[in-house]
């Protein structure tokens, strides 16, 4: 048995494909092309950020001026089809500036002149963090029709300064997934949490509700009755604290009467109990019917064109971030080995950086402080 899950382990990782990978560890313009379909767009460099891991394998691309729109893209070698296989999406993203707004996301193209590139190419996903103020959230859209269906369910993203891989694992069977640092964030059916498809029934335009439909689920209980009692009381009254002032003049300001205040025995209006309608119907919905606009699709999980390429196209207020380690790939192992070689490998260490780095600056910011109270202890002396 362990013999036969050894050859198929064996079978299963040869044939895996990679498509693409990359990570930055050389110079990327050469590969990657610069968009020129607007005149100021924001350039990319290369950085490995004020913490790191590994000065070689943290080697990213990072966006390098404030408020800028980026496009920048690059070809995959041999275009490809996912039809029967998975598609598998990884990257990591890190926020080295502290992201207050601007979009981290990659987008996997059809064929694509880089020159051109901008926010109105025809791409087949859109995946990765955006963050805008509040928004915090993981944007996954998908190409289908012509048309760009946003996500139903809008999972948080990290929103730290520290390097987070995402995954999109998209499968043959019209399920996906998505992880955050090897972990499942979400996940389910593609029909459920997008609009590929229209409904396949319809309310009947011709079924009307019938003229003795009762709506009200509720009615006046008709054998309550307000009791004789209710009215006695006046809606409001003299005000019992009130004093009349010691300078009143009668014959000059008239007889003094009290301010009139709410009444705390007055009950209000009087409405009788409710009860449940014996003839109520429920909500009244028109007949389903059939429809003629719907059009089943076994592969919502195809991209109808071959990909060809990936790209980065995307606005930031505050540049910074740093795109690394991407690989697509139609097997999750083969996504998870490449993960565990770059992410996996310096993750430890790049926290540790961090939060040296954190206590450093900490210090220096402690150390100020108390200089600049010597200094003013000394302006009062």
């Amino acid at each position: 048995m362990k013999i036969a899950l050894l050859l198929l382990a064996i079978v299963c990782a040869a044939s895996a494909t990679t498509y693409f990978s990359e990570t930055f560890d050389g110079s990327f313009e050469d590969k990657w092309v610069q968009s020129a379909a607007k005149d100021d767009y924001g350039k990319f460099k290369s950085a490995t950020g004020d913490a790191f891991g590994d000065a070689t394998i943290n080697k990213g691309i990072q966006t390098g001026e404030d408020a800028r729109f980026y496009a920048l893209s690059t070809k995959i070698d041999t275009p490809f089809s996912n039809k029967d296989k998975k598609l598998v999406l990884s990257f990591t993203v890190k926020h080295n500036q502290g992201i207050d707004c601007g979009g981290g996301y990659i987008k996997v193209l059809p064929e694509l002149d880089g020159k051109k590139f901008n926010g109105d190419s025809e791409y087949f996903i859109m995946f990765g963090p955006d963050i805008c103020g509040y928004t915090k959230k993981i944007h996954l859209i998908f190409n289908y029709g012509g048309k760009n269906l946003l996500w139903k369910k809008e999972p948080r993203c990290e929103d730290d300064k520290l390097t987070h891989v995402y995954t999109l694992i998209v499968n043959p069977d019209n399920t996906y997934e998505v992880k955050v640092d090897n972990e499942r964030r979400e996940g389910g059916k593609l029909d459920e949490d997008w609009e590929f498809l229209k409904p396949k029934e319809i309310d009947d335009p011709s079924d009307k509700k019938p003229s003795d439909w009762v709506d009200d689920a509720e009615i006046d209980d008709p054998e309550d009755k307000k009791p004789e009692d209710w009215d006695k009381e006046s809606e409001t009254i003299p005000d019992p604290n009130a004093k009349q002032p010691e300078d009143w003049d009668e014959a000059e300001d008239g007889k003094w009467e009290a301010p009139q205040v709410p009444n705390p025995k007055h009950k209000g209006q009087w409405k009788a109990k409710r009860i449940p309608n014996p003839a109520y119907k429920g909500v009244w919905k028109p007949k389903q019917i059939a429809n003629p606009d719907y059009k089943e699709d076994a592969e919502l999980y195809l991209a109808r064109k071959p990909l060809a390429a990936v790209g980065f196209d995307l606005w930031q207020v505050k540049a910074g971030t740093i795109f690394d380690n991407i690989i697509l790939s139609d097997s999750v192992e083969e996504v998870d080995a490449f993960v565990a070689k770059t992410w996996g490998a310096t993750k430890d260490k790049e926290k540790e950086a961090s939060e040296a780095a954190d206590k450093k600056a900490k210090e220096s910011d402690s150390k100020k402080d108390d200089e600049k109270k010597d200094d003013d202890d000394k302006e009062d002396l």
